[in-house]
C-alpha cells in the first residue's frame, strides 16, 4: 500500500483504511537508479504484533523491494514475541536489524517498524558475529552499504570502552563491506543511559573522527538518541555509506537555516545530508530538537512550543532544498513523556500531515530538558 513518486509529481502518502495502515514510498523508479523504498508500518489500536508483521510481509510481496535493513522501535520486555512474530511473517532475518527499546506511547509492546528496501538490484550480505549487519548494493552513480544491529560484545565494560568497541565493530563491518568510515554519510547511535554519559559519547566519537577525512568533506548527519537494546549493551549503531562511480561527489551536507553547527556546541554531526542521483535527491535530516542559533534549549518545559519550533525548523532546511513535508518518506519521533505525542498530534493536524509516515516512540533525547525530537528522510524525483 501506499504511493509511488514519479519525476515531475509530488504526492502526500495515501491515506489507508484502519486496517491497512502500511505507508510505502518508492524512490528513484527510472531505469537508471536504484527503486530504494522505506517501508513504514505502525500498529493499529488493539493490533496483534504478528498482524503487523503479516500486514508487513504483503506490502514486501506486493513489490516494496527486497530489505536492505530494518529498524525496530518496541519494548524489550515483548522481544521474544516481536522476534517470533517477524521471522513467521518474512522468514530468515536475512538484513541488518537494528532494534531499540523506543517504547510505544500507549502502551502497546511495538511502536513501530522502518524497513529500507531496493527493488530490481542483486543485495549484498556482510556477516559479522553470525548475524548479517550490512547490505551492499549499487546504482548506476555509486555503491551504497546500509549497516545497522552494531554493538558491543563485551556489555561489562565502562560505556566509552563499549562506545570504542561499537566503532571498531563498526569499522569492521563496513571494511568488510569494501568501505571505510570515511564513506559514511548517516549514522544512528542508540545509547543506553544518554543522560548519564552523553558527554563521554560525545568526546569518544569526536576523538574518533579527528582523523577522519571524510570523502563528503563533512561530518555524517545523525540521531543520537537514549534507548535500552535486547543485549544490555550500551549502544546499538547504524549508518549508511556510499562510494559514487567516476569521482562523482557522493553527498554534500546542508545547513540548518535557524540553527548553529551542531559542532558548535560539542556535538560531531551535519544537522543533514543530501545524496543526488540521476533520478533525483535524498535528504537525510538529522536528530533535530527545539533548540537556539546559540545552542541553547529553547522553551524548557513547554513541550507543545518545542514542537513547533523543532518542526519549524525542519521546515526551513526541507524549504532551503526546495522541499517541504509533501517530500517526507520516513520519519521518527522521539518524546521524553509519551502524553506529549498529543502536541506532534496536533500539529499534524493543523498542518494536514495526518499521512505523514512516522514511527511514534518513548525515548529520552539527549538532553534532559529536551522534550521531543524527530529525524527524517524527503525525496524529490526527477
Amino acid at each position: 500500500m501506499g504511493v509511488t513518486r514519479r519525476a515531475g509529481t509530488r504526492q502526500l502518502p495515501m491515506q489507508t483504511s484502519p486496517v491497512a495502515e502500511s505507508k510505502a514510498t518508492r524512490v528513484g523508479k527510472a531505469p537508471s537508479v536504484p527503486a530504494e523504498s522505506v517501508v513504514t508500518v505502525v500498529p493499529c489500536p488493539g493490533e496483534p504484533v504478528a498482524a503487523v508483521f503479516r500486514r508487513l510481509a504483503d506490502e514486501l510481496a506486493a513489490g516494496a523491494g527486497v530489505p536492505t535493513a530494518l529498524m525496530l522501535y518496541g519494548a524489550i520486555a515483548a522481544h521474544a514475541e516481536i522476534t517470533r512474530a517477524m521471522r513467521d511473517a518474512l522468514g530468515e532475518t536475512n538484513w541488518p536489524v537494528t532494534w531499540i527499546e523506543g517504547a510505544s506511547c500507549d502502551g502497546a509492546p511495538l511502536a513501530g517498524v522502518q524497513v529500507f528496501t531496493v527493488r530490481d538490484r542483486p543485495v549484498t550480505r556482510v556477516r559479522l558475529g553470525g548475524r548479517v549487519v550490512a547490505s551492499v548494493f549499487e546504482d548506476a552513480g555509486a555503491q551504497h552499504c546500509l549497516v545497522g544491529g552494531v554493538s558491543p560484545v563485551a556489555v561489562t565494560l565502562p560505556p566509552p570502552a563499549q562506545t570504542q568497541q561499537a566503532f571498531s565493530h563498526l569499522e569492521t563491518a563496513l571494511d568488510m563491506a569494501g568501505f571505510t568510515l570515511a564513506d559514511v554519510v548517516r549514522t544512528w547511535f542508540y545509547n543506553d543511559d544518554i543522560l548519564g554519559w552523553y558527554a563521554d559519547f560525545n568526546r569518544v566519537r569526536s576523538a574518533h573522527y579527528a582523523g577522519v577525512k571524510w570523502r563528503t568533506g563533512s561530518l555524517p548527519a545523525s540521531t543520537g538518541s537514549g534507548a535500552r537494546t535486547p543485549s544490555g549493551a550500551a549502544r546499538v549503531v547504524g549508518a549508511r555509506a556510499l562510494r559514487p562511480a567516476g569521482g562523482a561527489a557522493p553527498a554534500v551536507e546542508v545547513g540548518s537555516p535557524l540553527q548553529c553547527p551542531a559542532p558548535a556546541y560539542g556535538s560531531a554531526f551535519a544537522r543533514a545530508m543530501e545524496l543526488s542521483t540521476t533520478g533525483g535527491r535524498l535528504l537525510m535530516v538529522s536528530g533535530t530538537a527545539s533548540i537556539h542559533p546559540d545552542g541553547r534549549t529553547a522553551w524548557v518545559g513547554d513541550a507543545a512550543k518545542q514542537v513547533g519550533l523543532t518542526m519549524e525548523v525542519i521546515g526551513a532546511i526541507l524549504q532551503s532544498r526546495g522541499m517541504d513535508y509533501d517530500d517526507v518518506t520516513r520519519a521518527t519521533a522521539y518524546y521524553r513523556d509519551a502524553a506529549d505525542k498529543k502536541h506532534f498530534d496536533r500539529w499534524l493536524a493543523e498542518h494536514g500531515r495526518q499521512a505523514m509516515p512516522v514511527v511514534h516512540t518513548h525515548s529520552v533525547v539527549c538532553r534532559d530538558d529536551l522534550l521531543f525530537e524527530v529525524e527524517l528522510d524527503a525525496v524529490v524525483t526527477g
